[in-house]
């Protein structure tokens, strides 16, 4: 396939991500925005936490404490609910993102046991948005989401019953990674790929679920063969040579899976426990965001945003700041580690302003 083709073939793959995610009947773009500024007050709270954690200034304990609570189930909770909301076009899903955005907050106020149970119930209604989106259209990416939602209210159940963050990590990272991996499924789906391939896929989420009932270094072993399998067929390893938005998504994927595969590896191993954390966490999964908000926000919020080379500053630091973080941790340079921390807010920061920039330029997209 010539570089023509790849670059076509990448465009539709982008218009297959805003097909899938219409606008929604039950509540109009300028109420969706409130639910995303929810999600990301949660961010901004996990991210000086996370600082204070990393040696950097100070903040509020419940900060501290709950920083991987507040990344994982209040930011992209929000996130990942907000996007299944609109695509449902049901007013009752957008409960979802409003009880995670709620329950990060709640925990940000030291309400423990109300905002691990609004966490919860934000889960239990993503997963029933998945259920009647699955019902739509029977596929292998449709359960897959189903599965996912399932193992993200194991986690959050189980949190809110008093199980510490590392007993429920297991569920959680078979949340994002089974989400993720289902969304690729659906956009490389018109790629060729064997039964051997698909039932391959069907082998690594099991194995994730299954490990999720308490084995990490199972989950590492899970993560490293989901990277493998992205590597060997999702889209990205051939619109790598298109250009423009094409090729930005498919740099933001390929970096991303490399990382998946380095934190499954060390899961595996069970060494370097924050780095195979955060290798996942920031650069898998917030890598995932950056390759995908050009074609999701206007989706949710009917706002174009157009793409710009300038996209490429804050992956590159998002990238090079968590190499630098990752050897420091290795290294046992608490003041490296830090620095690494520091460029990865930095790199958050820097993605958002530039989204925000790129959007307010562009006019509104009617409904």
């Amino acid at each position: 396939m010539d570089s023509g083709a790849h670059e076509r073939g990448g465009a539709r793959a982008v218009r297959m991500v805003a097909l899938t995610l219409p606008a929604a009947r039950g509540l109009p773009p300028q109420w969706r925005l409130p639910l995303l500024l929810l999600g990301f007050l949660c961010l901004v709270a996990g991210v000086i936490g996370g600082f204070a954690r990393a040696g950097v200034g100070s903040a509020p304990a419940t900060a501290v404490g709950l920083h991987g609570v507040l990344m994982v189930c209040g930011f992209f909770g929000t996130v990942i609910s907000l996007e299944r909301a609109v695509a449902l076009e049901s007013g009752w899903a957008y409960a979802a993102p409003l009880a995670c955005g709620t329950g990060g907050l709640a925990l940000l106020a030291g309400a423990i046991p109300a905002g691990s149970w609004l966490l919860a119930i934000g889960a239990g209604v993503l997963l029933a948005a998945s259920a009647m989106l699955a019902r739509r259209k029977l596929s292998l990416e449709g359960c897959t989401l189903v599965i996912a939602a399932g193992c993200w209210l194991a986690g959050n159940v189980l949190l809110a019953l008093g199980a510490p963050v590392a007993g429920v990590l297991g569920w959680w990272l078979a949340f994002l990674a089974l989400t993720i991996g289902a969304e690729r499924l659906e956009l490389s789906r018109y790629v060729p790929r064997s039964r051997m391939a698909q039932g391959l896929f069907i082998a690594i989420a099991l194995a994730m679920v299954a490990a999720a009932f308490g084995s990490l270094q199972i989950t590492g072993i899970a993560l490293l063969a989901l990277a493998g399998w992205l590597f060997a067929y999702d889209l990205a390893r051939r619109t790598i040579r298109a250009s423009g938005l094409t090729r930005y998504i498919a740099a933001c994927l390929l970096a991303g899976y490399g990382w998946l595969a380095l934190g499954g590896a060390l899961f595996a191993v069970g060494a370097a426990y924050d780095a195979a954390v955060h290798a996942v966490l920031v650069g898998f999964v917030f890598s995932m965001v950056f390759g995908h908000a050009p074609v999701i926000v206007p989706a949710v919020l009917r706002r174009a945003l157009s793409y710009t080379p300038w996209f490429y500053l804050p992956l590159g630091l998002l990238h090079g700041s968590l190499a630098f973080r990752v050897a420091g941790g290795f290294a046992g340079e608490q003041a490296v580690r830090a620095a690494g921390s520091v460029g990865n807010a930095l790199a958050l920061a820097i993605f958002v302003a530039t989204a925000a920039t790129q959007t307010i330029r562009q006019p509104g997209r009617r409904q």
